[in-house]
């Protein structure tokens, strides 16, 4: 599964934005309109109820076969059986990632400079995330990196690399010259009324 896994439309989730609706109808909605991949994310939430509502929302990844990446949690990823795991620069090195989920796994890590991504791709990483391209309310601490960096940190691997940060409709043409192989989105999805449309119209952008 690993060597083909389409990066191009990489789902973040949040509830905050979600205005109360539930997040598997909501994931299953961006997905019919074209989102590839799946990161659940859940920071203020009990370990419980972080397996249940990751439960609820592996069973609709699967039905459509998208893979399930958890957010920091390897406990929740091994549990639910999920595709794989994202960590960043403050979760648990990368390279011990790897040695816990093994080799199958998909393993992405956050990283916002060109010595991150190559020590991501040297311990094992099988993508990085890059970031904050763009303005985002959705990580206070997140770094900013420009279009240029971008495009250095994708010259620097061999890796998959994914944009992450304020990405919607309105700038991701700019991401072009960067030559990427995809772009996480969540306020431009989640947020929106019509979440199936405006994954579609992002998918049609990119």
């Amino acid at each position: 599964m690993k060597s083909n896994i389409d990066y191009k439309l990489y789902l973040v989730t949040d509830r905050g934005i979600l205005k109360g609706r539930d997040i598997a109808v909501a994931v299953e909605d961006a997905i019919r309109g074209g989102a590839t991949l799946v990161q659940l994310r859940e920071k203020d939430i009990t370990t419980s109820d972080f397996y249940k509502v990751a439960l609820k929302v592996k069973e609709v990844t699967s039905s459509y076969g998208v893979p399930l990446i958890i957010n920091d949690r390897i406990d929740i990823a091994l549990a639910v059986d999920a595709e794989g795991i994202h960590v960043g620069q403050s979760d648990m090195p990368c390279e011990v990632v790897r040695k816990i989920v093994g080799k199958d796994k998909i393993v992405g890590v956050s990283t916002s400079t060109i010595e991150e991504a190559k020590k991501a791709e040297k311990d094992g990483a099988d993508y990085i995330g890059v970031g904050a391209v763009f303005p985002t309310s959705s990580k206070d601490d997140a770094k900013s990196v420009s279009i240029e960096l971008l495009k250095a940190i994708k010259e620097s691997v061999s890796i998959p690399v994914v944009a992450i940060g304020g990405i919607s409709s309105k700038n991701v043409a700019l991401l072009k010259p960067a030559n990427i192989e995809g772009v996480a989105v969540i306020s431009d999805i989640l947020g929106k009324d019509e979440i199936t449309l405006a994954a579609k119209e992002l998918k049609e952008l990119i």
